[in-house]
């Protein structure tokens, strides 16, 4: 794997209350090999060249460690919006692991989204973390169709192996749910793998689905997933520019999916909303409503 230079590694976020409350945002990586292809990463205004490509940022633990000391304020450190850190190479390169295990001796919480199952090996780290500071994790699943999922995303294990997964952290008390992310017209928009998505989390152990809606294209994403799509589903791309032409969200047509993912969550308790989730799984937020009903 190739190493690339890196002045720092963790960015201050404005805003983070709008995506799971998180306070910085980091990416271990450069990259990423799952060939999703619906990923808005991959557009160019993230200026990512060779996407597909991992690369890793050298140095990268010496830089956090450094950083997360001199950090006056804790927080909620989000990973993996740009390239999944539990990517192939880090069963061998155990970044991501020790990353962990320096946000865990600085009190820092942690935030990740990943399609990997490699992410139960570290399982004693989250619950490190847990004890005294916040951890909510995130599986992506887009599909409850195994094979389906092989067709979108073809570099990552299959939806199956990621509710183990999450089964597994939840037994251990971590806070997990899924990302119903994006939905994808014609492909994984039915009624009936939006109802089967959320009873399968329901029952993995996830306490929320969150969901975004559509698939977004713009400028070098909008080609690739053409691409993929003459290669894999027979006339689609025709359906997409005549249904979407040229926008940057595409929703889908059936405009009861809102109303069923809605029902759907309530039926088996599930959170759904932002604002809901970031509370249920962060501790001060917890301790202030608790100090305020006292």
């Amino acid at each position: 794997m190739e190493f690339i230079e890196a002045k720092t590694i963790l960015q201050r976020v404005t805003h983070g209350e709008e995506w799971f409350g998180i306070d910085y945002n980091m990416n271990l990586y450069k990259g990423c090999c799952h060939k999703c292809i619906y990923c808005d990463s991959r557009s160019n205004c993230y200026q990512v060249e060779n996407f597909d490509r991992v690369r890793a940022k050298k140095d990268g633990i010496e830089i956090l460690n450094r950083e997360l000391k001199s950090k006056r304020k804790k927080g909620v450190i989000g990973i993996g919006a740009m390239s999944d850190t539990y990517n192939p190479f880090e069963k061998q390169y155990e970044i991501t692991k020790e990353a962990l295990k320096l946000i865990s001796y600085y009190n820092f919480g942690v935030s990740i989204e990943t399609k990997s199952n490699l992410i139960v090996r570290d399982i004693d780290i989250f619950k490190e973390i847990n004890k005294k500071a916040d951890v909510i994790l995130k599986f992506t699943i887009t599909t409850s169709d195994d094979n389906l999922s092989q067709k979108v995303e073809q570099g990552v294990c299959v939806p199956s192996e990621r509710l183990k997964a999450m089964k597994q952290l939840s037994k251990e008390g971590i806070f997990v749910g899924t990302l119903l992310t994006p939905i994808i017209p014609f492909i994984t928009d039915s009624e009936e793998n939006i109802r089967k998505v959320i009873r399968l989390s329901y029952e993995n152990g996830a306490k929320f689905v969150f969901s975004m809606g559509g698939v977004t294209l713009r400028e070098n994403q909008r080609e690739y997933f053409y691409e993929q799509l003459d290669n894999t589903f027979f006339n689609l791309k025709e359906e997409y520019i005549k249904t979407y032409v040229n926008n940057y969200f595409c929703y889908p047509l059936n405009r009861n999916l809102n109303k069923i993912f809605k029902e759907e969550c309530e039926k088996y308790g599930l959170l759904y909303k932002m604002n809901d989730i970031v509370k249920a799984y962060k501790k001060e937020i917890k301790q202030e409503e608790q100090l305020t009903f006292i």
